[in-house]
């Protein structure tokens, strides 16, 4: 079996099996970032909401907050952005995200074995994880660069 009816039995047995009632809006809020890219919320609650047909926002951040407590999902934090969501759990994963229209790419460790990188002091700390975000141009906006006029570069004609 596959397609959205796989996908909401998947997710039915993944919801039960952290311990979650199986609702219609945990159903729709994992689906929405099943089928997203390291989405933010906003974009979760619209696609909910293409699913459900009404939803609140309190309810997407509850649900996504519940969803990252039993740990279906991750949540990324890049620096001057909102909160991203993504289902890739199971591995100690990195990101590189564009700066120009913040696309976000998963990259695996840079390390090898989790934690992928060691601090020089660990104050006491067990270190377990080491989240990376690793910033650039991706290939679209550099290829846009290019090809852009001198006057769409913001520079004089």
């Amino acid at each position: 079996m596959s397609g959205p009816d796989a996908e909401t039995k998947d997710d039915t047995s993944l919801l039960r099996g952290a311990g979650l009632r199986v609702t219609a809006t945990r159903l729709a809020v994992l689906a929405a970032v099943r089928g997203g890219d390291h989405s933010a919320a906003d974009e979760i609650e619209v696609a909910a909401r293409e699913r459900l047909g009404s939803i609140s926002t309190q309810a997407v951040y509850d649900v996504l907050a519940a969803l990252v407590g039993v740990g279906l999902l991750r949540r990324i934090e890049p620096a001057g952005g909102p909160a991203r969501f993504e289902t890739r759990v199971d591995d100690n994963h990195h990101h590189l995200i564009c700066r120009v229209c913040s696309v976000a790419v998963d990259v695996d460790c840079v390390g090898g074995q989790a934690p992928c990188l060691d601090p020089d002091e660990s104050a006491g700390f067990v270190v377990d994880e080491a989240e990376v975000i690793f910033w650039g141009v991706c290939p679209d906006c550099r290829a846009a660069a290019e090809t852009a006029t001198p006057d769409q570069q913001g520079q004089p004609a």
